[in-house]
């Protein structure tokens, strides 16, 4: 019988998710990991199976996480114009609020890893996918409400404020303001 695991997996991938965010994969050795985890090389190794499973396990986690509170923030029986400013704003807020200006785990996994990394890709995908979901449905609850013209595409606007908000993820992380990041939320509610 092999011995049972003595640490908090999640923990432990929730460290490793803060290295890799402000690092960047490539930049990450193992030695990194060990020393924000706690863990030895083994017990990372015998966790995870490699740099990249851990990785791996850091995406969904970041993912599970930062879909959870867009879908909690986008929950309010509002306007859909006033949500979705309340959202860009918000992240707008995280990006030129965060001294390292690290951006988002996802985008930067995006702009990293794929297309080789095909992990990577199916977390990446799956999150924005999510995103996209999570947007469609107040749309759709706009729809249904007239706050929203009949014959909206509702897809299409969703996937539009997805790529929105990989674009002000970058344009923040490069270190655009807050007033050209504000002004390009404003630009895009003009679609709705």
């Amino acid at each position: 019988m092999g011995r049972s695991r003595e640490f908090d997996t999640e923990a432990v991938v929730e460290s490793a998710v803060e290295v890799f965010w402000r690092l960047g994969y490539e930049a990450t050795s193992i030695q990194d990991l060990v020393a924000a985890t706690g863990l030895g090389r083994g017990s990372l190794y015998a966790a995870f199976g490699s740099k990249d499973g851990l990785y791996e396990a850091a995406l969904k986690q970041y993912a599970q996480r930062s879909g959870a509170a867009m879908a909690a923030r986008l929950d309010r029986d509002e306007p859909v114009r006033v949500v979705l400013r309340d959202l860009l704003l918000h992240l707008v807020d995280d990006t030129v609020d965060d001294p390292d200006r690290r951006g988002c785990l996802i985008t930067n996994s995006a702009v990293e890893r794929l297309p080789r990394d095909r992990a990577a890709a199916r977390v990446v995908g799956f999150s924005l996918d999510g995103n996209a979901e999570a947007i469609a449905l107040v749309l759709r609850r706009a729809r249904e409400r007239g706050d929203l013209r009949p014959d909206a595409d509702v897809t299409a606007i969703a996937d539009f404020f997805v790529t929105t908000i990989q674009g002000l993820r970058v344009q923040g992380k490069a270190g655009a303001d807050r007033r050209r990041l504000t002004s390009v939320v404003d630009t895009a509610l003009a679609v709705l």
